[in-house]
């Protein structure tokens, strides 16, 4: 059974930066696309930033130059680099993933597998 459980999440001020990382377990990371999704009270979930098997990369338009997406496959885990944070980032985040199947990708779809999510949080 797959299980992923994130953390790094916390209170900062406008501009300040965070670290979220995500350790998966139960399946073979490397074959598997992931991604960061948020999302704040009373708004629906959002695509923050994909990353495929590949290794290719993806990013909301609202996080693109602040937020950097990576993964490191020895260690089974996927990080989300946030600077320059604002208030409008506040929510919570998730990571998910999903075993990459052949032919197109679509970074936003698909996952079956999600962490309990942690929580972020960004005064002005």
């Amino acid at each position: 059974q797959m299980q992923l459980v994130e953390s790094g999440g916390g209170s900062v001020q406008a501009g300040g930066s965070l670290r979220l990382s995500c350790v998966a377990s139960g399946y073979t990371f490397k074959n598997y696309y992931m991604g960061w999704f948020r999302q704040a009270p009373g708004q629906e979930r959002e695509g923050v930033a994909a990353i495929d098997s590949d290794g290719r990369i993806v990013y909301a338009d609202s996080v693109k130059g602040r937020f950097t997406i990576s993964k490191d496959n020895a260690k089974n885990t996927l990080y989300l680099q946030m600077n320059n944070l604002r208030p409008a980032d506040t929510a919570m985040y998730y990571c998910a993933a999903d075993y990459r199947m052949p032919g197109p990708w679509d970074p936003w779809y698909g996952y079956h597998y999600w962490g309990q999510g942690t929580r972020v949080t960004v005064s002005s």
